[in-house]
């Protein structure tokens, strides 16, 4: 069927949320396929990205359909990420070829990667342009996320946390779970590819919400993967700098430019760089000193 024959959920208004470029996007908002009426509600929401998910959110049966209402909401004005079916799935390659070229196409979130070749093939197939997001969602995935980080195509990976705990039986502690958290920070630098998004927090707990991800930033994830657009601004809140973390980058910056840049000792190289990054993130998510 082509794009233009079929029915096309409402065409979007104009977003009113902060534009934030996608590699140091916090909040990424999954929405179902199969909900083309809340479309155009989470474009306008606080989320940084949203990810329009027609992999575990739609029953098999219902994938098809719910591939071309995203697809034609994309070719009508929306913008969205769309989390695609794994590549070992007959999905895949329906899912590819109905999307690549849509104006609206932000990039894909590539569903239990496990092999850099799988995130290079999706990324040839899209047209050799469109980011993809590597959801890293097993034990062989997690152990060969450096090579996937590498792979021509890359451009953040995410972790699958829900399904990594059924593929090792790893609990939800903290503890346990800052193993797999911390090699896809250790890929994502030697990949040089931002920081990784965590996976989500399910529940309505804010509370629990902002220590799992207080626990995502103390560990290196600068994103984090959610369901419900109340966890917004939590999630916002915490994976952006503090007022008092801008306050101190710009007198740190400040004193560094009236001694005329010059480097006192080897601290001032580490101090320089965290204050450049809290500017530049403070400036993108409207962060003031306080």
């Amino acid at each position: 069927m082509a794009i233009d024959d079929r029915t096309a959920p409402p065409a979007p208004r104009p977003s009113r949320r902060r534009a934030v470029a996608p590699d140091i996007s916090r909040s990424w908002l999954l929405v179902s396929g199969t909900d083309a009426d809340r479309f155009e509600r989470a474009q306008r929401s606080r989320a940084d990205q949203i990810i329009l998910d027609i992999e575990d959110a739609v029953d098999p049966a219902a994938k098809p359909g719910a591939r071309s209402t995203v697809a034609a909401w994309l070719a009508g004005g929306g913008e969205a990420w769309v989390r695609i079916n794994d590549v070992t799935t007959d999905f895949w390659a329906d899912d590819v070829e109905e999307l690549r070229g849509l104006p609206g196409l932000q990039g894909v979130m590539l569903a239990k990667t496990e092999s850099p070749a799988q995130v290079t093939d999706t990324w040839h197939r899209l047209g050799g342009h469109t980011p993809v997001i590597a959801l890293v969602e097993s034990a062989l995935g997690i152990e060969e996320a450096t090579s996937i980080a590498k792979a021509q195509g890359a451009f953040r990976l995410a972790f699958g946390s829900g399904d990594y705990r059924r593929d090792t039986g790893t609990s939800a502690d903290t503890l346990a779970m800052a193993y797999p958290r911390s090699r896809l920070v250790v890929a994502s630098r030697v990949g040089q590819l931002p920081g990784p998004i965590d996976g989500p927090t399910v529940g309505s707990a804010h509370a629990i919400l902002r220590e799992q991800s207080q626990v995502a930033v103390s560990l290196g994830l600068t994103g984090k993967l959610c369901l419900d657009t109340e966890q917004l601004p939590v999630i916002n809140e915490v994976i952006s700098p503090t007022p008092t973390d801008v306050a101190w980058a710009q007198d740190f910056l400040d004193d560094f430019e009236a001694r005329g840049r010059v480097i006192r000792d080897g601290s001032d190289l580490p101090r320089l760089g965290r204050a450049q990054k809290i500017q530049k993130l403070a400036q993108a998510f409207g962060v003031e000193a306080r």
